[in-house]
C-alpha cells in the first residue's frame, strides 16, 4: 500500500491505458540503382564493320532517335537491292490484269520490306530508299531512349555481329533504391506504400517514392529482406546510381490500446504492468504486449481501457525500495535515541539514590 503522501514523495505517476492513433517508423538505409526496366542493350542484327561512331564516350547523354554509329554490311547493301528490285517488279506486274500475278507482286515486296525492318532500318530509311533508288553503303543504327551511355564496347573498324553488345543505355528519368528490412518489420511493408528518402548530398530535401517489390526470399546472416523502391528523378542526373540514402516508412496502425513503454516490468518470461486497485493499492497485471511505437507498447490481452497503470515499472520498484531503506533506516535512529534517553534517564535515578 502507497498512501498519497509517500506516492507524492516518490513521484509517482498515474497513467490510463488509451486507445491511441500508432504509427510506426522504419528507418533503413537504402543504395541507388538502375531501373531495370529502362535499361537498353545496343546490337546489330547483322554483320558489318563499323565505319562511324556519333558516340563515342561513356557517360554521353543521347536523345531518342539520336545516331549512335554507322555499320557496313554486305548483307545489308544485298537486302536493300533485293528491296528495289521487288519494287520495280510490283510496279511493272501491278497492272496485271492476273489477279494472282498482281498479288505475288505485291507479297514479294513486303516480304523484301519486313527483312529490312527486321534489321532494324526505319521506315524513314526505307522511304529514302525508295526515293533514291540507290542503295545506302552503310546503315546508321540509332538510340531507342532517351539516356546515358553506362557502357561502351564500339570502337570504329570493329568488325560486329549479332552476338555483340555495343552500347548499354540508361533511362534515368526514374531510378530504384534497394533497401534491407528485418523480418519482424515485414508485415508492416506493403506494396504501394510511400517512402521518404533523404540524401547527404541534398542536405533538407526529402524524395518521395514507394514500394513496387518485396522480394520473397531472407538473407539467412543478417535476417533481412530486400524491399525495392521506385523513385523520380527530377532533373535524369540529380539521383545517381550508386548513392547512400536514408530511407523512411511511415505505417500508420490506426487506434490501438497503449501505455508507455516505462510501464512494462519486463522478467524475461512474463510482462507486467502495475495496476492501481484502489485506496493506494497496486497488483502486478500480466499483459500481453503487441507492437512496440517510439516511447508506447501496443496492449494486446490483460487491460481494459481506462485501466490505471503506473507510468513506470522499474521506478515504481526502485522508490518504493528506497523509500522502505529510508522509513527503515529513520525508525532505527529513533530507536537508538529512545535508548540513549532511557539510559540518560537510568543514571540519573541512581545519583538522586545515594
Amino acid at each position: 500500500m502507497v498512501d498519497p503522501a509517500k506516492q507524492q514523495l516518490m513521484g509517482l505517476r498515474i497513467v490510463e491505458a488509451t486507445y491511441q492513433p500508432l504509427e510506426k517508423t522504419i528507418r533503413t538505409v537504402g543504395r541507388i540503382d538502375y531501373d531495370e526496366r529502362k535499361l537498353k542493350q545496343i546490337q546489330t542484327k547483322i554483320e558489318g564493320w563499323i565505319e562511324r561512331l556519333y558516340v563515342d564516350f561513356t557517360g554521353t547523354f543521347v536523345k531518342r532517335g539520336g545516331p549512335l554509329f554507322s555499320i557496313y554490311s554486305p548483307e545489308l547493301v544485298s537486302a536493300q537491292e533485293e528491296y528495289l528490285l521487288a519494287l520495280q517488279a510490283k510496279t511493272r506486274i501491278g497492272s496485271s490484269p492476273f489477279e494472282r500475278v498482281a498479288a505475288s507482286g505485291r507479297s514479294l515486296l513486303e516480304a523484301a520490306r519486313r527483312r529490312l525492318l527486321l534489321w532494324d532500318i526505319t521506315p524513314e530509311q526505307i522511304a529514302e530508299l525508295e526515293r533514291s533508288g540507290t542503295p545506302t553503303k552503310t546503315l546508321t543504327l540509332i538510340s531507342p531512349i532517351d539516356g546515358f551511355v553506362i557502357e561502351k564496347m564500339a570502337l570504329e573498324g570493329m568488325r560486329v555481329d549479332p552476338s555483340m553488345v555495343l552500347y548499354k543505355i540508361a533511362d534515368l528519368s526514374t531510378v530504384w533504391v534497394y533497401t534491407d528490412i528485418y523480418e519482424y518489420e515485414l508485415p508492416l511493408v506493403k506494396v504501394g506504400q510511400e517512402a521518404m528518402v533523404r540524401l547527404s548530398y541534398y542536405p533538407g530535401r526529402t524524395f518521395r517514392g514507394r514500394v513496387i517489390y518485396l522480394y520473397p526470399y531472407l538473407d539467412s546472416k543478417t535476417r533481412t529482406a530486400k524491399v525495392r523502391l521506385e523513385l523520380p528523378n527530377p532533373s535524369a542526373s540529380q539521383l545517381k546510381p550508386g548513392m547512400f540514402a536514408d530511407v523512411e516508412l511511415k505505417v500508420a496502425l490506426g487506434k490501438r490500446l497503449a501505455v508507455p513503454h516505462e510501464a512494462i516490468l519486463d522478467s524475461g518470461t512474463r510482462q507486467i504492468v502495475f495496476v492501481e486497485s484502489g485506496e493506494g493499492r497496486f497488483e502486478p497485471k500480466e499483459v500481453t504486449l503487441g507492437l512496440r511505437v517510439d516511447d508506447r507498447h501496443e496492449i494486446l490481452a490483460g487491460l481494459k481501457p481506462g485501466t490505471r497503470v503506473v507510468a513506470s515499472a522499474n521506478f515504481f520498484l526502485d522508490s518504493e525500495s528506497k523509500l522502505r531503506e529510508s522509513m527503515g533506516a529513520m525508525a532505527g535512529m529513533a530507536g537508538m535515541e529512545r535508548m540513549r534517553m532511557d539510559k540518560m534517564q537510568g543514571m540519573e535515578g541512581m545519583g538522586g539514590r545515594q
